[in-house]
Formats: structure tokens, sequence, C-alpha cells
């Protein structure tokens, strides 16, 4: 266990954070008032007095370390003071540790948003990596990253009006199999399959209502995924497809995603469905092309469905297809991931989106990882540079960045794509710089404020809930779009 001791505890999130990313498997307390419980290996203890940040660390071993710094006047506000404070922390971790992280005091999931804000502030590139190495502490790798991808997005975005634009997603929480680090909201199709029907007739009632309540507002791209979309029949697939064309305008409508992740899932028919109704972008995806992983992971396809899945798709005419892959999982090497990124680069896709691998405690890996821990989760900075070289030379660049907590090895998920191929929505989901309306069991509706706030409505997560209880969560949207008046087209809208 490690212990924590602040004089402020309203920073305490922030320095549990920073702590966990160091030493993931570790038990970490935090207070602000008493003395130590004194059943730690270490101790931390950070304090302000005259504007003077303290930090000491002791080890159970009598290992001692001391970090301090003097605050001008102007770091006495929350957001400088916070920064001072992680600094001096992580700066003790990586001299105790003996390693820094890649991210330094970044623990957020959206590094990018740091260097997109100083952008549109009119800031250089030079400037801004120098302020993320400075404040952040960020590796020069890392800052290169989020600089370069970045700029990307912004180019990617100049045309989306993000004041009368909006974006929708449509979950589908249905799937062929669990996966063994899946923490989203889905659910054996087998088990379900006699509720589909229902949880289709709950969903069109939620996307009716968003339809009429944000007709005055243009349509900018949409999302269909889950759980795996392409579970749904061609034939539900045909009438979601179709419920979307009849109650949105697709006037200025940039781009139509589905996922069709599982290969299993594929048939040459649901193709046509997609390709009929004018669907612009499809996932097929892997997460490996070993066989004995997919199956340790849970993915009853194998490793040839995949590559069917693929050629199926191009018959069809998709140009515009993704292939996930995750690194860190249970028992793979770096030859294996390799082995993986040829046979992706054998394919070639249009885009690549590599996940480091993050278990979340809703996942089976989580709540069973003593049974996976001799198999290994590795990750490393030398693995993610063979992802990003081995996307470069097929022609793919990176495009989008997010993080999430416990992740393998504290690295981060990278978007790769062609130029013209990059998916918009993934950009905008994580910049949060428009409305994103959510239908489904799930599915969490993001309502943008003036002054650039973020308001969430979230939908259950439970299926047989969603079903029985969506004149429920209709009626809280609504009355929230009218409180807020988000169904008026005037100056106290979104903007």
């Amino acid at each position: 266990m490690i212990e924590i001791k602040l004089w402020d505890e309203s920073f305490s999130y922030d320095v549990h954070s920073l702590v966990k990313a160091f030493y993931p498997q570790e038990e970490i307390k935090v207070f602000s008032k008493g003395a130590f419980i004194r059943n730690a290996w270490m101790e931390l203890t950070v304090s302000l007095e005259e504007k003077q940040l303290s930090l000491e660390l002791r080890t159970r071993q009598g290992q001692e370390a001391k970090k301090s710094e003097c605050l001008e006047e102007w770091q006495l506000g929350r957001r400088e003071l916070k920064n001072a404070l992680k600094r001096c922390v992580y700066q003790a971790l990586e001299e105790y540790k003996g390693e820094g992280l890649p991210w330094g005091t970044l623990t957020g999931i959206r590094p990018t948003k740091i260097p997109m804000t100083m952008l549109e502030q009119g800031k250089g590139n030079v400037e801004i990596a120098g302020y993320m190495r400075d404040t952040y502490l960020c590796s020069r790798e890392k800052t290169a990253l989020a600089v370069s991808i970045a700029n990307r997005e912004r180019e990617i975005l100049k045309d989306i009006d993000y004041d009368q634009g909006y974006s929708l997603y449509v979950g589908i929480p249905f799937c062929p199999s669990i996966c063994l680090y899946c923490s989203f909201s889905s659910s054996p199709i087998a088990q379900w399959e006699k509720r589909v029907e229902d949880y289709l007739e709950a969903l069109f009632r939620e996307l009716i209502f968003f339809g009429e309540a944000y007709a005055h507002r243009k349509l900018n791209t949409i999302y269909v995924g889950g759980g795996t979309p392409t579970t749904l029949s061609a034939g539900q697939l045909h009438r979601l497809l179709e419920a979307l064309e009849t109650h949105f305008s697709y006037a200025h409508l940039k781009e139509l995603t589905v996922e069709a992740g599982r290969p299993d899932s594929v048939t040459p028919e649901k193709l046509a469905v997609l390709k009929a109704h004018g669907v612009q972008r499809i996932s097929v995806n892997p997460q490996t092309m070993k066989q004995e992983t997919l199956e340790i992971i849970g993915r009853r396809h194998t490793v040839e469905e995949t590559r069917e899945a693929f050629h199926m798709a191009r018959a069809a005419g998709f140009d515009n297809i993704n292939m996930d892959l995750i690194v860190g999982l249970p028992g793979e090497e770096k030859e294996d991931v390799s082995a993986t990124l040829e046979e992706l680069r054998k394919l070639g896709p249009d885009s690549i989106t590599v996940h480091s691998l993050a278990i979340k405690r809703a996942a089976r890996l989580a709540l069973f990882k003593d049974q996976y821990r001799e198999l290994g989760l590795k990750n490393s900075q030398e693995i993610m540079d063979m992802t990003y070289v081995s996307c470069v030379e097929q022609g793919l660049y990176p495009y989008y960045l997010y993080r999430q907590k416990n992740m393998a090895g504290n690295f981060e998920n990278v978007g790769y794509a062609k130029v013209d191929k990059a998916g918009i929505y993934n950009i905008l989901i994580m910049e949060e710089k428009q409305t994103i309306l959510a239908a489904g069991a799930g599915a969490i509706t993001k309502f943008r404020l003036p002054g650039d706030r973020l308001e969430r409505v979230e939908n259950v997560k439970n299926v047989e809930q969603y079903i029985a209880r969506i004149d429920e969560m209709i009626d809280r949207k609504r009355t929230f779009i009218k409180t807020h008046r988000l169904d008026k087209d005037d100056e106290q809208g979104v903007r």
C-alpha cells in the first residue's frame, strides 16, 4: 500500500491518479487529516506553507526523498497550483523509481485538447511543445505526437459547424460473444434474440424524438456502434438505417459509420444493406491476428474469418475500412504484435486504430486478473514505436488520440488513417467541441452549452430497463433541452 497525505483534500483525485500511473497494481490511500496508518511501504507528505510547496517521500526500507517548489503569485490559482503539485510528486517518484512516464504528469484521457486549445489561441508548434514539456513533463516523443495530431484534427474539423451542428451516436448493445477485456454495455446476442425487436422499437422512439428536437440544427456525423451493430439481421439493419434517413436530414452529413467489428457477424447481405443506405465507413476489427490470443480473449472467430470479412467488404465496394488492434493482450510479445501488423499490411486497410489494453473494473480480465497474470500483459515504447512505423509505412498517419485509465504501459490509443479517410466522429467525441446526441442502452448524450460547458445525460445500461423506461429517458432529455433552450435557434441556444 502507498499512503499520501495532502494539505488540501480537493487535490486527492489528481495525486491519486498520478501515483497510480507509476504503481498500477498498488492500493493507494489519500487523506488530509490525522496521522499515517503506518502499514504502507511508501508514504508521501505534501504541504504548502508561505508559497513553498514541499514534498517528503519515505519508504519502509528507510529511503527518503524531498522536493520543493517556490510558487509565484500567479501559481496560487487552482490550475497552476495543481500542476506544481503534480510536478513535485512526479519528480519524486521518477527519482525513486528510476524511470518516468511517457505522458509526464498528464493523467487525463484527452491530451490533444491542450495543443488544440493553444493552436486556436494562435500559438505556434514550438511554443506549444515547450509548454507541454515544461508544464506537464511530457516526453519529447509524446509531445510531438500530440502536437502533430492536434494540427491534423484542426484541418479535418475546419468545416464542421460546432455551434449549429451536432453528431449522433446509435448504440446496438449486442455481440456474438463478450471479450475478456470488454467493459461496454454489451450482451451476447444469443441471450437477447427474443428481445431485439423490442429493443429496436424503443431505440426508434428515441431516434424519432432526437430527429424532431434537433430538426433545426445540422447533423454532421452518425456513428452506429456498440456492441456490434452487425449482430442485427440484414432486415433489422435495413430498418434501422431507414429510420435514420426518415427522421433526420442528411443535407449536412459528412460521415456515416457503422461498426462491423466482429468478423463472425459480417455477411454479404448485411454489407449490401449498409452500402445501399450510403454507409461510408466501417470497421472490421481483428484486435490480433494470433489465433491463440483470440481464443484466450473470447473472440469466437478465426484469423481466416477476419481476412474473409475484409475481402468481403472490399468486394461490396467499401473504400474506407478501419481495423482495430490491441497492444498488451495476455501472452502477446513484441513478435506477436509485429506479425499482426504484417498481416494488416497485406490486407491494406484505410485506417488502423492501435489500442493499448486498458483493464477496466467491469471487464472479466480485471475480475479474474490473477488467472491471467502468468500470461503477462506487455507493452513498451518500443512496441508503440513499431506500430507507428508500420502504419506510416502504409501511408496511414496519426489523426486522433485518447487515453484510458489502467492502460498497459501507461500509453495511449492512436488512430492512423490515409489522408482522406480519417474518422471525423472519432475526433469530435474526443475533443468535445460539439453536441453529440446518443441513443440506445448505456448511451451518454453530451450537450454542449454556452461557455464550452458540457453536460451529460445518460441512458440506463441494462437492456431490459432501457426497453421498459424509454419514455422516462426521452422525457429527461426533453426537459433538459427545454430548460437550456436548446430547442431554440437563437443566441441562447448552443452559442
